[in-house]
């Protein structure tokens, strides 16, 4: 425009509304855009992850990057998912959960329900090592009694040998003779919550909404068959692949392999409780 009119910069600037600066401006290529891309890519893939668990996904695949770094492009991008309010809990004294230092020192075990596409109902039997966050295994179906748990106890402990406490709530799955006869027949304590009180099983608790929001949430499962392959394969990127905050961003696999397998003694060995001694445990009646 400004050869055929014969302006000057300033006029032409002037005429189309433009300062001189910006006329001359040569934009710079912007230096995060495969960084940018693999993680729009992640995203899509892992949609309840955060820019933290996105940022540990992406060192583990070799980017060398700040964490600040991916926080700015996640919030560009418009990634960030919305936060959910949360109930305030009033404050008082709490004590601390016994935690366990050895893989094999205590498992986890509850339900959760979901249903197929045809809007039957089937039930999960989750499973889960509160040392190394492993998942061994989940169990689907739509029926699951005392003595299907038990089933997937043994074969589980065929591969990792048995737990010495096993955490379970007060359903008649785990109040029945199966579970009672196969934790007294293999010297396992079967410590029951509190009636009302989730909050003592909160490494299976705090798994369960993780299953839900990543996996049953985000799927839509046809057949019994289906769901059972979509969750087994969940399982095992969620051993395998996925980071854990509480493990330093390792995965519990990764973690795992730094942990020796060990079963102590309840009530010799209290040198390996890290926290406030744990209550007495009761067992189910004979």
């Amino acid at each position: 425009m400004r050869l055929e009119h014969q302006l000057s910069e300033r006029r032409a600037c002037g005429l189309v509304g433009i300062s001189r600066s910006g006329n001359g401006y040569v934009p710079v290529p912007d230096r995060h855009a495969r960084l940018r891309e693999r993680l729009i890519s992640l995203s899509g893939k892992h949609r309840r992850y955060g820019y933290r668990m996105l940022h540990a996904k992406l060192r583990q695949e070799g980017f060398v990057v700040n964490v600040k770094v991916v926080e700015r492009l996640y919030g560009e991008e418009r990634l960030a998912l919305r936060r959910r309010t949360r109930k305030k809990i009033p404050k008082g004294v709490r004590e601390g959960a016994w935690c366990p230092v050895a893989a094999n020192q205590r498992w986890s075990l509850d339900f959760t329900q979901d249903s197929l596409a045809n809007g039957r109902k089937f039930r999960t039997a989750n499973l889960k090592d509160d040392c190394t966050r492993e998942c061994p295994a989940i169990d689907v179906a739509l029926s699951l009694p005392g003595t299907r748990v038990v089933e997937m106890l043994e074969r589980v402990a065929r591969e990792r040998g048995y737990p010495d406490v096993l955490t379970v709530d007060n359903g008649p799955e785990f109040r029945g003779r199966a579970l009672d006869g196969w934790a007294y027949d293999h010297g396992v304590e079967l410590y029951f919550i509190d009636p009302g009180k989730p909050t003592q099983n909160a490494y299976i608790e705090s798994f369960n909404g993780r299953f839900r929001e990543e996996c049953l949430n985000l799927n839509w499962f046809t057949s019994l068959d289906e769901a059972q392959r979509i969750i087994e394969d969940w399982r095992v990127d969620y051993n395998e692949c996925r980071p854990h905050s509480s493990l330093k961003y390792q995965t519990p696999s990764e973690f795992a392999a730094s942990r020796p397998f060990h079963k102590p003694q309840w009530a010799s060995t209290p040198a390996l409780l890290e926290a406030p001694a744990q209550p007495p445990i009761a067992t189910a009646a004979q």
